[in-house]
């Protein structure tokens, strides 16, 4: 059973006092056990811990984290990791590390961490031209939206706003700005929203913009979708249309406001229905297999559509439509002539990511044959099952194709058709403007920091992080360490330059 001692903090201070000053005296520990009746071991576990005291008082910290750049780590933590308010934020800390902080002190730290990353933000861009998905998140303020540019390849986020307003002159300065910063690109991907529109056609080439093709075939989803509806009610409504007739021939009148009671007209109308509905997915599907990255030709033709027959396909497609709109019954034509007038404005945007395929695609059919190239758009098509990635497949191939090979499933590989990295990084925004209300600027560059420094744990890009696979190797892991708080222990690097005065769009 371990012995207890009465004392008090100054009396052990003067015990340990004496303890160091005598040390190397002979008898001296005897002499003080024997006074107090402490055994020696427990006077040398003092002696120990008050000359470990002593040298932590006076051992300087200039070349490590201190104890303020933890707090620092640990309320930028909780606020990106665990989507905490400040008040939040305070109580976390109260609670699990019994420290009192001031909203004041969170705040201020939030705040620098935010001038930080802004300053990260515009000194960290790629060295080859990208490909970037533009899109917008509105928030409460009406009118007034986040607009976001995302690298569609690697998913890394180069600029996110505070609230402005959503017209092309707000996207067009944005674009300015990422230009003066260095960043190049040769290709943008949006949902088709004229702002964006307006600022492409400004700043860029209009050849370079590419539409979302998730969004249209999403819209084809819908569609047809109600279309299904519509036809089930009419199904639903034979039984009823039935009993009237009977009604009728018993010569009762029918029954409801709108009574039907003609049983052959009404089986011609659902007729049609399911005939428009069975049509319409027909189409849907087709237009979804133009809209791949690959598309094989006939078994006849071999090898795979350029962008001009695609084109093509995709005008006779709309032509189709057009016609089954105006043969669709009266309550089914609304939704068709919709998806008709969506996809007529976006038909000249939805294949600019397959022009700048058909040079590889003549390439490789001039110097392997059409067929090789059937084969190998067909194995493309199916490498979730053979790859999934485009170095395995290579490996699969004859040695003498890998020269000409490997540069077309790169190609393959590195065409955008979608901008859904922007939906992924406004998921990502959404629970903290839940919590917040609104995001400032700061705090955006401070969560897209973060997102850009974070390590994909499963999936083909798993081991690296968005600024990895941009080309940005030597960025370092932890997003705190870039911006100036590192860890307990290590070495303090200098924080980036803070600007003050921002650039005009970010700090709208």
């Amino acid at each position: 059973m371990n012995q207890t001692h009465s004392r008090t903090p100054c009396q052990q201070v003067q015990w340990v006092s004496t303890l160091l000053a005598h040390r190397g005296s002979y008898g001296v520990v005897t002499m003080v056990s024997q006074e107090l009746g402490v055994a020696r071991q427990t006077l040398y576990r003092w002696k120990a811990k008050g000359q470990a005291a002593l040298e932590a008082a006076f051992t300087p910290f200039l070349h490590t984290a201190d104890r303020s750049c933890l707090l620092e780590r640990a309320i930028l933590t909780l606020l990106v990791e665990g989507h905490a308010s400040y008040r939040g934020i305070q109580r976390c800390l109260q609670t699990l590390l019994g420290q009192e902080v001031s909203l004041g002190t969170i705040t201020a730290v939030v705040q620098t961490a935010g001038q930080r990353a802004q300053q990260w933000l515009t000194s960290q861009m790629p060295t080859t031209a990208r490909a970037l998905a533009l899109d917008e998140l509105y928030g409460s303020q009406r009118g007034a939206g986040y607009l976001t540019v995302v690298d569609a390849g690697s998913g890394a986020v180069w600029a996110s706003t505070s609230p402005v307003a959503v017209d092309g002159e707000s996207w067009t300065r944005l674009v300015w700005q990422l230009e003066e910063q260095g960043l190049r690109w040769h290709t943008m991907v949006s949902d088709g929203g004229k702002a964006i529109q307006e600022a492409v056609a400004t700043v860029a080439a209009e050849q370079s913009h590419q539409r979302d093709v998730w969004h249209v075939l999403h819209l084809c989803q819908q569609v047809q979708g109600r279309l299904d509806r519509q036809v089930a009610q009419l199904q639903g409504q034979t039984s009823v249309v039935a009993r009237q007739a009977a009604r009728v021939a018993a010569g009762k009148p029918p029954r409801g406001r709108y009574p039907q009671s003609d049983v052959a007209a009404h089986a011609v109308q659902v007729a049609q229905g399911q005939y428009v509905a069975e049509s319409l997915r027909y189409l849907s599907a087709e237009l979804r297999r133009r809209l791949r990255v690959v598309v094989l030709a006939p078994v006849a033709a071999q090898g795979v559509l350029t962008s001009q027959v695609r084109q093509g396909d995709l005008e006779a497609l709309l032509a189709l439509l057009d016609e089954l709109s105006q043969q669709a019954p009266a309550s089914l034509q609304p939704e068709l002539a919709k998806l008709l007038t969506h996809l007529q404005a976006a038909l000249p945007y939805l294949v600019r990511f397959a022009a700048g395929l058909d040079a590889a695609q003549e390439q490789a059919c001039h110097r392997l044959g059409a067929s090789a190239v059937h084969l190998l758009g067909w194995a493309w098509q199916r490498r979730s099952i053979l790859g999934p990635s485009s170095a395995q497949l290579l490996a699969s191939l004859p040695p003498d194709w890998h020269p000409i090979a490997q540069p077309l499933l790169q190609a393959w590989g590195e065409a955008v058709r979608a901008s859904s990295v922007v939906e992924n990084w406004h998921s990502i925004l959404r629970p903290h403007l839940a919590v917040h209300r609104t995001l400032s600027t700061g705090l955006l560059a401070v969560l897209a920091v973060w997102h850009n420094h974070r390590i994909a744990e499963r999936g083909l890009y798993r081991g690296q992080s968005p600024l990895q696979r941009s080309g940005l190797a030597d960025a370092p892991h932890d997003w705190l360490v870039a911006l100036g708080y590192p860890p307990e222990g290590a070495v303090a690097t200098p924080p980036p330059d803070i600007d003050q005065q921002p650039s005009e769009v970010l700090a709208a």
